[in-house]
């Protein structure tokens, strides 16, 4: 798919070819729509291409007078299984042009979504180092919005886990840990290329471009300390949960090993109606010993419940 946007009258409106000022939007676009691009803008192929790759990592690129900025933005994997839901991340290239700006990506990502729809304040497709850097906020706005999602989540989770029996809950535990090794990567990535882009050496910066890259760079930072909690309250939680199951399971076996011995009791006794004696066994004998035998297992098996608080 390919789209043309370009503000007229303060809005963000589509276009139907491209033109000077616009911004160009690439979404799995098929080898046709490529050469389109490429032959109108004179782009470099691989820089078009790069995005394409899904495991493509954040860079920054310069070739002439054509400019890649690939960075990882957020999405839900809609693939995921078990009911649990994954966050991942993709690659997306932004490729400054001398007369527009194109956006490659394999996933209509909520990131352009949002900026298309016309749902992103004071957007100027012309003014192209600025436009860049509204996407880059709107890509670090958009990881701490996704892990505020898994900290939801994260929360919903705990309160069903330690009454739970089976294991869907831990799967989900899994599903945002992985997710949350996606977004500290991805994030890590981000900074690099910002920092990079920051020094004005890439993109000339004016004062309030440089305040609003500045704004992103924060938020990513803060998006990564908080992945860096979340998945250390994560992995502890899991570890206490496993330590929970096998504290479980040892309390289950005493109380069976005390059943155990308490329904051996009978047998006892109704093995001395068993025993080949010519004569037969003595009164006090057959009566006295088996419910002697009978109270002091009776009383064994109390004292050990309410010592080991089982009772």
């Amino acid at each position: 798919m390919v789209e043309f946007y370009k503000t007229i009258d303060g809005r963000v409106v589509s276009v139907p070819e491209i033109c000077e000022g616009c911004w160009v939007n690439l979404v799995h676009p098929t080898s046709e729509e490529l050469r389109q691009v490429t032959g109108t803008l004179s782009v470099e192929d691989d820089f078009i291409r790069a995005a394409l790759d899904p495991e493509e990592s954040s860079r920054v690129e310069v070739e002439e007078d054509q400019i890649l900025l690939i960075v990882d933005t957020p999405m839900v994997d809609s693939s995921a299984s078990g009911g649990s839901q994954i966050f991942t991340t993709v690659p997306m290239a932004i490729i400054v042009m001398p007369t527009a700006v194109i956006t490659v990506c394999l996933e209509d990502t909520a990131v352009v979504r949002s900026i298309a729809e016309g749902n992103v304040k004071d957007v100027h497709t012309a003014l192209k180092t600025r436009f860049v850097f509204q996407i880059l906020m709107r890509v670090a706005g958009r990881f701490l919005k996704d892990l505020r999602l898994i900290e939801r989540d994260f929360t919903r989770i705990e309160r069903r886990l330690y009454d739970s029996l089976k294991n869907e809950e831990l799967i989900q535990l899994l599903g945002l840990s992985k997710s949350l090794v996606y977004f500290s990567a991805s994030l890590k990535g981000n900074e690099v290329t910002m920092e990079k882009v920051l020094r004005g050496r890439i993109l000339k910066l004016y004062e309030d471009d440089r305040d609003l890259l500045e704004d992103a760079l924060i938020e990513i930072r803060q998006a990564i300390e908080m992945a860096g909690i979340y998945s250390n309250i994560l992995s502890g939680t899991m570890d206490a949960y496993a330590s929970v199951v096998s504290n479980n399971l040892n309390i289950i076996m005493k109380v069976l090993t005390v059943i155990t011995i308490i329904m051996a009791i009978p047998n006892i006794v109704f093995g001395f109606y068993g025993m080949n004696i010519r004569n037969g066994l003595p009164f006090d004998a057959f009566w006295v010993m088996p419910a002697l035998l009978a109270v002091a297992a009776c009383c064994a098996a109390w004292y050990l419940l309410n010592k080991k608080n089982l009772m």
